[in-house]
């Protein structure tokens, strides 16, 4: 069974994102469930600080012993920080991907959206 923690939301993609911060910048990375079905990631390609990334649209891919996986962003904004450790370890992704494993972090143009992405439950069902 996947690891599908709480307090995060989820899209039909295997992203998972976190509460806005006050400032309106969530965090963004891959579900345990995607790492699991990527295998050994060995590679990750992702916008820079700065970029403005449209809700639903590629943003980069996710290279693996198996595959190439898009990444899209679950959200609309800005990206204001990238995830550099996995840069020199893409594994992280795979080891720890709901901490140290992180891809994006992005100031969202409205942070009410992020409410209508799917609920751990939600995201579990679809999974299961």
């Amino acid at each position: 069974m996947s690891n599908i923690p709480d307090g995060l939301h989820y899209t039909a993609e295997h992203e998972w994102v976190s509460e806005p911060t006050a400032d309106g910048i969530v965090r963004v990375g891959i579900t345990d469930f995607a790492q699991d079905a990527l295998g050994d990631v060995v590679y990750v390609q992702m916008p820079e600080v700065g970029a403005g990334v449209s809700g639903a649209d590629v943003v980069g891919e996710v290279e693996s012993t198996k595959s190439v996986s898009d990444i899209y962003a679950p959200v609309t904004g800005e990206v204001v920080g990238r995830n550099e450790a996995l840069d020199d370890d893409p594994s992280l992704l795979n080891t720890d991907p709901y901490g140290e494993g992180w891809l994006l972090e992005i100031k969202v143009s409205d942070p009410s959206v992020v409410q209508g992405l799917l609920s751990s439950a939600d995201y579990s069902q679809q999974v299961g």
